[in-house]
């Protein structure tokens, strides 16, 4: 028997995990709306995060991240991709499970490494970065933020991932490891 979708899927996990990808693709499948936390914060100030970090500082962008994930929480039937280090602050991952179900996309540092390559300008902390210091900064960063990354209900490995495996993840109400 398929459990009933909760109101609100949150997907976590670290810059270019998938997050956004993954997420379009099941609230397409699921029909519900996907909201990208950053985007929606982009909308909100009319700046891009990697301005707002520069002109705000990261502290103020937490903040505001906050406000917007808990205006999310009054929204219904959505899927939610956070920005990669959104779980870590306040108690955004502990708010996030008690307004709906959140789903930590799992890769390895080496995995992450070849699809943030690529996308260093468009990352405030990935900018300026040699490969090497990149997949430094990457494995350091995820250790530290993996902790809360792990509090998520639901953990899948996302190499291969689709939005039916996501779906099927939260329908059988247990992750993959």
């Amino acid at each position: 028997m398929k459990t009933q979708l909760p109101e609100r899927i949150f997907l976590i996990g670290f810059m270019g995990c998938g997050k956004t990808t993954a997420g379009r693709l099941l609230a397409q499948l699921i029909n519900y709306q996907f909201i990208d936390l950053d985007e929606l914060i982009v909308q909100k100030k009319g700046m891009s995060v990697a301005t707002l970090f520069e002109n705000e500082g990261e502290e103020n962008f937490r903040l505001l991240e906050k406000q917007v994930l808990a205006e999310v929480f009054e929204m219904r039937q959505v899927v939610v991709a956070t920005g990669g280090g959104a779980p870590c602050f306040f108690d955004n991952m502990e708010q996030m499970n008690k307004h709906g179900i959140s789903v930590y996309i799992k890769l390895t540092p080496k995995a992450l490494l070849s699809r943030l390559r690529n996308a260093k300008e468009q990352r405030p902390l990935l900018k300026n970065k040699s490969e090497t210091e990149l997949l430094e900064f990457i494995t350091q960063m995820l250790q530290k933020r993996e902790p809360f990354y792990l509090k998520a209900m639901l953990n899948i490995e996302g190499i291969g991932l689709t939005a039916s495996d996501i779906l099927r993840v939260i329908e059988n109400g247990s992750g993959l490891a």
